[in-house]
C-alpha cells in the first residue's frame, strides 16, 4: 500500500472515531441534561407541595379560629337572652 493511500485510509478511519466520539458525547449531554430537567422537576413539585401544605396549614388556622370566634358569639348570645 502506498504511503498516500495509507494516510487516506487512516484519515478515514480518524474521522470516523471523531464521529463517534461526537455521538458518545452529544448522548452524554442529552442524558445530563435529561437528568437535570427531571431534577429540577422533582424539586418544582416538591416545593408546589410545601406551598399547598403552607397553604391547607393557614385554611385550616382560619377556620378554626373563625369557629371559636363563632362559638363565643354564640355563647354571648345565649348569655344575653
Amino acid at each position: 500500500m502506498s504511503g498516500k493511500k495509507h494516510h487516506k485510509r487512516r484519515e478515514r478511519e480518524q474521522r470516523k472515531v471523531d464521529k463517534r466520539r461526537a455521538r458518545e458525547e452529544a448522548k452524554a449531554e442529552k442524558l445530563a441534561a435529561e437528568k437535570a430537567a427531571a431534577e429540577l422537576a422533582a424539586d418544582l413539585d416538591a416545593a408546589a407541595a410545601a406551598k399547598q401544605a403552607a397553604t391547607d396549614l393557614q385554611a385550616q388556622f382560619e377556620a378554626e379560629f373563625e369557629a371559636e370566634l363563632q362559638a363565643e358569639i354564640d355563647a354571648e348570645k345565649k348569655g344575653e337572652l
